[in-house]
């Protein structure tokens, strides 16, 4: 029996902030307009973010503090 997206994204995520922070990042990114890293019908900016995340396709990277004038 195949699991749902919430039982994926549980086990994949496991509490991890970082994986959490990762995934909501992408999102955003995807709410924008950024194109999916992967070949899909899928519409749903959550569940494609995830399907990234999944294969690997997507890491976080910090954002560096803007210089303070």
């Amino acid at each position: 029996m195949e699991s749902t997206l919430p039982q994926r994204l549980q086990t994949s995520v496991s509490g991890s902030f970082h994986k959490t922070a990762l995934l909501q990042k992408r999102v955003r990114e995807l709410i924008r307009g950024a194109a999916p890293l992967i070949e899909t019908r899928e519409q749903n900016p959550i569940k494609i973010a995830f399907l990234e995340m999944e294969r690997g396709l997507i890491e976080l990277i910090p954002e560096e503090d803007s210089p303070t004038i």
